[in-house]
């Protein structure tokens, strides 16, 4: 079997719903369910709570009882049901609680999907940068179809897009697999998940990098639950707005795939800083300039907003922590830097994107900022 094309091709999957539902699942709640902003934004941040203590809990519980294939395969197919509860759902209970029912069963397949990754590094010596890259392509491809989709039909066809992109995820993790994806726990990762939390939490190193990322991508929550309706509301056409997104995925394509060179021999805390200083220069530009050519412009960032920043953690974890570490810290990761903070920004980006959309995206800066002193004050004492 080929490893690399096998990730490759599962990343292009699970990202082309991903490039689906991030960006647009906001856009989809108010424009086709008629929902506000700020009911909106407690919808998705529920979701997103529900996301963290999913991956932090459910996700390194399921990794200890069954195989990283099994998970994904069962989570593909409860996400595929889940989701096509909302075709009915037509109140703001109802909507709220699949919602959270869906972010309990969906994002577990992103540190399943990142742990196969990591675990085929070690393994395998499979390159994450390119199979990533493509993880990065099905982004793109899940968001030039809403675009077409959309300025055709109508923003209804989002929801129709997202069941045809699991149920080609669910077939796909119907299919073979990498042997040592397969194993039962007790044959690849003997994982006492207490115990992992605890030791993770002593590492120092570690828990600086968490922090770093869970500041650099919840610093992404008005970005990805606004940035669709932002543009609506600057003028720009359903299918160009799918063009304008894809600006950023474009320069993340181009940035995974050529990763491995590039920061070959570059220290992680070197990365965590490029990334928060793209980051800050990115929202600020943003809230100053309520242009879409600037927004266009501000795309370009994305790359190392982050795309410097998620490959910086990956790469700590595949070089500093242990095999059988490892689906722990990406539990964490998903919960904590993908789920909890974005959540918790999610909240009040709301609040302020109804008073005025730019404060939405100025107060991103203020995880980002806090990231440089952070990394100035540790790089060195905690030589990461």
């Amino acid at each position: 079997m080929n490893y690399q094309k096998w990730l490759s091709v599962n990343f292009f999957a699970f990202f082309f719903t991903w490039g689906v539902f991030l960006p647009y699942w906001t856009g989809y709640l108010i424009i086709v369910k008629g929902l506000s902003v700020p009911h909106a934004s407690i919808i998705m941040g529920a979701g997103m709570v529900a996301r963290a203590l999913s991956t932090f809990v459910i996700f390194p519980a399921a990794a200890k009882k069954a195989s990283i294939r099994k998970v994904m395969l069962w989570t593909a197919g409860l996400s595929l049901f889940t989701m096509a509860l909302y075709i009915p759902a037509d109140s703001f209970i109802f909507l709220l609680l699949i919602t959270i029912l869906f972010s309990i069963i969906y994002p577990i397949l992103l540190p399943a999907m990142e742990s196969s990754a990591s675990v085929l590094m070690q393994s395998e010596r499979i390159h994450y940068g390119k199979s990533r890259s493509f993880g990065s392509l099905g982004y793109t491809v899940g968001l030039l179809i809403i675009g077409a989709t959309t300025a055709i039909w109508s923003e209804e066809s989002i929801l129709w897009v997202m069941l045809i992109g699991l149920a080609s995820m669910w077939f796909l993790h119907t299919r073979p697999s990498p042997a040592i994806l397969t194993k039962a726990p007790e044959q690849v990762l003997q994982i006492d998940t207490k115990s992992q939390w605890k030791k993770l939490f002593s590492s120092k190193p570690f828990v600086v990098v968490l922090i770093l990322a869970i500041l650099l991508q919840g610093a992404h929550a008005s970005y990805y639950n606004f940035g669709f309706i932002y543009l609506q509301e600057l003028g720009v056409n359903s299918f160009y707005i799918g063009i304008v997104l894809n600006v950023a995925i474009l320069l993340e394509i181009l940035f995974f795939s050529r990763a491995d060179t590039l920061f070959a021999n570059t220290r992680i805390s070197t990365m965590f800083m490029i990334a928060a200083i793209g980051s800050t220069i990115r929202w600020i530009l943003i809230a100053a300039f309520p242009i879409v050519w600037v927004f266009v412009l501000s795309q370009f960032l994305h790359a190392i907003s982050f795309g410097v920043a998620h490959y910086a953690f990956m790469q700590f974890i595949s070089k500093r922590l242990s095999h059988d570490a490892i689906p722990a810290a990406q539990g964490m990761y998903a919960a904590l830097a993908m789920g909890l903070s974005t959540a918790v920004l999610t909240f009040a980006g709301g609040y302020l994107y109804d008073f005025s959309p730019g404060l939405a995206f100025l107060g991103m800066a203020l995880c980002s900022i806090p990231a440089i002193f952070i990394i100035i004050f540790t790089r060195n004492k905690h030589q990461y």
